[in-house]
């Protein structure tokens, strides 16, 4: 579960976190990470833990396209430039993101929430 929005003395919004490697990382309300390069494998795992997805080989090659996807476009791919571009039949990609691999897939891989999802 992640921590409601806190507030300052005064008055002024922060951002939720977590602990990375003994360092406060910036999330946003739904536990997605604001800085990329925050990521790391632990993440990856205590994430998917977190969630109730065993990563497998598989995932991991869907995780690496996202991030080197992104440090090309700029953006986290959603599922269909993932099937496009990174080769990943979508029926594979329900199977190992159940209930939303574009978004679930951008959350394992430290980036932030693609825009079509909701």
């Amino acid at each position: 579960m992640e921590p409601p929005p806190q507030t300052t003395d005064a008055g002024v919004r922060r951002m939720p976190y977590i602990e990375l490697a003994g360092k406060r990382v910036e999330t946003d309300q739904e536990g997605f990470l604001l800085n990329a390069d925050d990521w790391n494998v632990e993440f990856a795992q205590s994430t998917a833990k977190e969630l109730g997805v065993p990563l497998s080989q598989r995932h991991w090659e869907v995780i690496n396209f996202c991030r080197t996807d992104f440090k090309a476009s700029g953006q986290a791919p959603g599922p269909r430039r993932l099937t496009k571009y990174g080769g990943f039949p979508t029926k594979e990609l329900y199977e190992l993101f159940p209930g939303g691999p574009g978004k679930l897939a951008a959350k394992l891989s430290g980036l932030r929430k693609p825009g079509i999802c909701v």
